[in-house]
């Protein structure tokens, strides 16, 4: 499993060193603005667009993806928590507390994501999409 994990880091550094088409930039910019506009307006969730986009149009390896889309809803998100806040939308309270946990999850996240093999991340990944689709019907 290690050898099918390095072979997918070499293949995302060659990937990354190739060009790409001006169809393939404008259909990532489209998804950048509707991953932008869920996030914003859902307050979340544009990672569950973001990192099987970066899969199927970019061919990033699972792992890559998560990173990735980790590294790009930050700024949104820390955007969006802007603009609530000097609209006056946002509890101090809830903020703190919340907040510190996020902080404290994210970087728990991160540290397993380095460790845990891509099959084991890419099954989190559906169980969390399945749970929080499940979790809207009700």
């Amino acid at each position: 499993m290690k050898t099918q994990e390095k072979e997918e880091n070499l293949n995302a550094k060659t990937e990354k060193k190739e060009k790409l088409s001006l169809k393939t930039k404008l259909i990532l910019s489209l998804c950048g603005i509707a991953i932008g506009f869920i996030n914003g307006f859902f307050g979340g969730g544009g990672g569950m667009i973001c990192v099987p986009l970066l899969e199927k149009v970019l061919h990033l390896p699972n792992k890559y993806s998560h990173a990735t889309a980790i590294a790009v809803i930050f700024p949104i998100s820390f955007v969006s928590a802007l603009i609530y806040l000097l609209s006056g939308s946002l509890e101090t309270v809830p903020f703190l507390t919340v907040g510190s946990g996020v902080l404290l999850g994210g970087i728990v996240g991160s540290l397993l994501l380095k460790f845990l093999p891509a099959k084991v991340v890419r099954i989190i990944f559906v169980f969390v999409m399945l749970a929080g689709g499940i979790r809207l019907l009700f």
